[in-house]
């Protein structure tokens, strides 16, 4: 009895687990949205980030004397 069983199985066994996991993943994907928050705030235009930035870049130049871009990410090991 079970050889035939598990013949049926094999040979059915795509007929039987696509439907099984297309219901399991649609419960978890509304469970998740139920559960957890998917609110991301809005930033910033990309265009408008570029142009505070280098607004920044223009200000902290004007204020030192010259810039060494070694010493910006200067290792540890090397600063004494």
């Amino acid at each position: 009895m079970w050889p035939i069983v598990l013949g049926v199985l094999r040979r059915y066994s795509p007929y039987i687990t696509l439907p099984f996991a297309a219901c399991v993943g649609f419960i978890g994907y509304h469970l998740e949205g139920y559960i957890s928050d998917r609110y991301t705030p809005g930033t910033a235009p990309i265009k408008q980030q570029r142009e505070e930035r280098l607004l920044a870049n223009l200000d902290s130049h004007v204020t030192k004397k010259k810039h060494n871009p070694l010493e910006v990410n200067l290792s540890p090991s090397l600063t004494s």
